[in-house]
């Protein structure tokens, strides 16, 4: 199954537009694909040209910081901060994304049905096809490892960024290494 740019595009639009996102792909490079996310971060072109989401782009702060708002930091920290996670967590957390907070309650703002939500988040996913792995530095263990349980209301997260939180999806194919990013201060 494939997916055109129109649809990708509308997609990450629809979903993320009220939060501040940052949601973008880039190509990958790498065997070591932390490497690829770190160039994604201080914004590598869409290798298919697609557009994405990126609040902070005309943020002054990038001046000083071309990763901003992630902090640049070493692969390794990266690498020691996010965990692979199943294709449906995967699903459940562009979901939760696209507000404050990482819950699924979020979907409560959408006039579409949930169903219509899932949809968009699967037509995200096809881009990088059925072999793509996840990764999150989101943790709500589910009761199986590499799920995140959305029923549970404690979670954490390892901080990427200079927000108080951030929390977000890197998806991997063989070619393209995709980041979905929502960020918020209190």
């Amino acid at each position: 199954m494939s997916v055109d740019q129109t649809s990708w595009e509308a997609a990450v639009r629809h979903l993320y537009e009220a939060a501040y996102p940052y949601d973008a792909t880039g190509p990958r490079r790498h065997e070591n694909w932390v490497l690829d996310v770190l160039a994604l971060m201080a914004r590598t072109p869409d290798p298919r040209g697609w557009t994405g989401l990126d609040d902070a782009a005309q943020n002054s702060e990038r001046e000083a910081s071309p990763t901003y708002p992630f902090v640049a930091h070493p692969p390794e920290y990266i690498a020691s901060r996010i965990q692979e996670i199943d294709r449906d967590s995967a699903e459940n957390l562009l979901l939760a994304l696209t507000d404050d907070g990482c819950t699924l309650s979020n979907l409560s703002r959408f006039a579409e049905s949930e169903a219509a939500l899932r949809a968009m988040a699967r037509t995200i996913l096809t881009r990088y096809g059925d072999s793509a792995c996840f990764h999150t530095n989101v943790n709500k263990p589910g009761h199986v490892g590499g799920t995140l349980d959305f029923t549970s209301s404690g979670w954490a997260y390892s901080p990427l960024s200079v927000y108080s939180e951030d929390y977000g999806l890197i998806v991997v194919s063989n070619t393209e290494v995709g980041m979905f990013w929502n960020f918020a201060d209190y």
